[in-house]
């Protein structure tokens, strides 16, 4: 599966390398964008259980990086007000093995 890193920049401006499985996280979020803080917790949860689903569909067991990832995502949140706002950063996808590289 294709898994890929995204970067969140925190309301104190901390910054944390997240983890997905699968690209589904780019259909939640795009570089560059602002969320309210319970606005980005409940996205990253849903994209990270359809990324956990699909590793479950594929080789019959769910993700645990995944729902760590989710566990991660809400522990750090939990330092901020509901209404401050996270910055998503960069992403990150990893090499697929066999893939060539321009």
């Amino acid at each position: 599966m294709p898994e890929m890193h995204f970067h969140v920049r925190w309301p104190d401006g901390s910054t944390q390398r997240c983890y997905s499985p699968s690209l589904v996280i780019e259909d939640f979020f795009a570089p560059g964008e602002s969320f309210q803080l319970a606005e980005f917790v409940e996205r990253s949860r849903s994209a990270l259980r359809i990324a956990s689903e699909r590793v479950r569909l594929k080789y019959g067991f769910e993700c645990r990086r995944a729902l760590a990832q989710i566990a991660d995502i809400e522990a750090a949140a939990a330092r901020f007000g509901a209404e401050e706002e996270v910055v998503i950063g960069s992403f990150e996808r990893a090499a697929q093995p066999g893939a060539t590289q321009p």
